[in-house]
């Protein structure tokens, strides 16, 4: 089989497909993925070079993504061609929206910057099957194009049904231009957010969240025990500056009134601007979330999805100082679930962060929830099903 995977630009979009995208590589499949180039403002490796360092090839499909910032300029391209998406592009900035659907239009639009690209690699390739990354919509076209099924991917906690129908009415130039009336006959959903914390229920296929941040030789420190609770803060693969900087400003200083070691994994981000350190603060540059969360009894962060469920699968309360894009969606469900707590950065004091660290309710639950997701098909599995062709 020919698994054909289409990632939205973006390390955080890349990274929870990989182990999915390993399972059919075990299982002695071949595996393509398709995205652009695009690096983060804070690190050298480009979005190609984190997926080949984990073992797989890559294309790139969109050049206009290979700067740092990318977003931007794109952003700021769709806004000037399409004044009516002001609202959805302002909601995704500053975390608004709390439906990813509400955001389809916008989310279209930057799916139609993959898709011509995507489609030629298709064409030559001949894949058997697509996987997309969630909310994009080039997967689509290919699928339909070639006639074969295709997957979403999940990626937190939004929500991906009726998404396929809205990329169609808003991706309508692209599906003309390629001679498309209809989506693909075959499409699955995989929904790797733990049952007990959707509402509604699972969507599709559940599938268990595997945590992927990167390989990397780990500091000898990691690997000790530590002396007193750990406390890992992250800002995701994000730029550090502007709000970012004001939040770990903040967190740094209630840091410095709490009896515990916080370690900043902000990549390999300028801390200058920090001043000095408290003793009790540890810079740890890139680290891999997943070799950390084990060491830490707390986790302050941004609010991502692949950070939230990093933390969940390690059983580590936290708190969420969310900002666009799916972060609120994220971070509401694991305080709905009891797992953790919400704030605004300038509200991060001494007191908050000790409530994260010592409520033994939010530890039970953090606990129930690993025990969950360590229930849930591996990828594995859902690849056995999609070989044997049951969809």
């Amino acid at each position: 089989m020919r698994v054909f995977f289409v990632v939205t630009p973006g390390v955080g979009h890349a990274f929870p497909l990989v182990p999915l995208a390993w399972a059919f590589r075990a299982a002695g499949h071949d595996v393509l993925v398709a995205t652009g180039r695009t690096r983060p403002s804070w690190s050298t490796t480009s979005q190609t070079i984190a997926v080949t360092n984990a073992g797989l090839p890559v294309v790139d499909i969109s050049p206009q993504f290979d700067q740092p910032g990318f977003w931007q300029p794109i952003v700021a391209q769709i806004a000037k061609d399409s004044p009516e998406l002001a609202d959805q592009i302002a909601g995704m900035r500053g975390g608004k929206i709390n439906d990813l659907r509400l955001a389809a239009a916008f989310l279209s639009k930057m799916s139609g910057f993959l898709a011509d690209g995507a489609l030629e690699v298709a064409h030559d390739w001949q894949p058997d099957l697509v996987v997309q990354s969630a909310g994009q919509g080039a997967g689509l076209v290919v699928a339909a194009k070639l006639g074969i099924p295709v997957v979403e991917h999940g990626l937190g906690f939004s929500r991906s049904t009726g998404m396929h129908e809205l990329h169609r009415k808003h991706m309508a130039d692209v599906f003309d231009r390629h001679g498309l009336l209809e989506l693909p006959e075959h499409r699955v959903i995989l929904d790797v957010a733990p049952p007990s914390m959707l509402s509604d229920g699972t969507e599709g296929w559940p599938m268990r969240y595997v945590p992927y941040n990167g390989g990397g030789i780990l500091p000898n420190w990691l690997a000790a025990r530590p002396e007193r609770p750990r406390v890992g803060v992250t800002l995701g693969t994000v730029a550090l500056g502007g709000d970012s900087v004001t939040a770990l400003e903040r967190i740094i200083q209630a840091a410095a009134g709490v009896d515990a070691e916080f370690v900043l994994a902000t990549g390999d981000g300028d801390l200058s601007a920090l001043g000095t350190l408290p003793d009790n603060v540890r810079a740890g540059g890139w680290l891999s979330l997943n070799a950390l969360l084990p060491t830490c009894s707390a986790l302050v962060h941004h609010g991502g999805s692949g950070t939230t469920l990093t933390a969940l699968e390690a059983g580590v309360p936290q708190l969420t100082l969310p900002g666009g894009a799916d972060r609120h969606i994220n971070a509401a469900a694991v305080q709905e679930r009891g797992a953790g707590l919400i704030a605004e950065p300038e509200s991060v004091d001494t007191a908050l962060i000790e409530r994260v660290l010592h409520d033994d309710a939010m530890h039970a639950a953090a606990v129930e929830i690993r025990s969950e997701i360590h229930g849930m098909p591996s990828p594995s599995a859902i690849a056995d099903r999609f070989v044997r062709g049951d969809l």
